[in-house]
């Protein structure tokens, strides 16, 4: 009877095991699918399209490929705006235009090819989708547009906490954080 108790001891200790086991990884599983980003593949096509390529990482602009970017941040533009000017570029400055046909089968800013002429933005490195061009709007809209100057976290949630290229923020969020320390002391 001690074998029979034992056994049974042995089977609960392991069925409790096997039962943690797998319902550790579906509450995991069941956080992480409720918080990812909806934003998040506008992320992706941000990086896919090259615009941090004149944009930057952090949407502030600046000289780039294709000149001086403007910036994101301080951008007035709306959705439908942006999401035009994703698709047909920006006639007569270095934004280019990501949409398949554009010009040609889908008239942009109101021209044709031969209309917008010596004006045509130059064609992308690759063509977007309609939705990847909507995502990478949404994107722009939730995280780039109206923001400040950027920051670590920011930094960090666009390239991960491995790269080194967010060690400037870091720096001058502590140094931002030193003088509020050191203010709060003289007062």
């Amino acid at each position: 009877m001690a074998n029979g108790k034992m056994s049974s001891i042995t089977a609960l200790i392991a069925l409790a095991a096997v039962a943690v086991a797998l319902s550790a990884p579906g509450a995991a599983l069941g956080q992480s699918a409720a918080s990812p980003d909806p934003t998040d593949a506008g992320k992706a096509v941000f990086k896919r399209g090259n615009c941090v390529g004149c944009h930057k990482w952090h949407g502030n602009g600046g000289g780039g490929y294709g000149g001086d970017a403007l910036s994101l941040r301080k951008t007035e533009l709306t959705r439908d705006q942006i999401i035009e000017t994703v698709s047909c570029g920006r006639p007569g400055t270095g934004m280019p235009f990501f949409t398949r046909g554009a010009y040609d089968e889908v008239k942009c800013h109101d021209m044709t090819r031969q209309e917008a002429g010596s004006l045509m933005p130059p064609e992308g490195g690759t063509f977007l989708r309609p939705k990847d061009i909507e995502a990478v709007a949404d994107y722009v809209l939730a995280h780039i547009k109206g923001a400040g100057d950027p920051t670590y976290a920011e930094c960090v949630a666009f390239f991960s906490n491995s790269s080194r290229v967010c060690d400037i923020y870091k720096t001058q969020s502590q140094k931002a954080d030193d003088a509020v320390v050191s203010t709060g002391k003289s007062q």
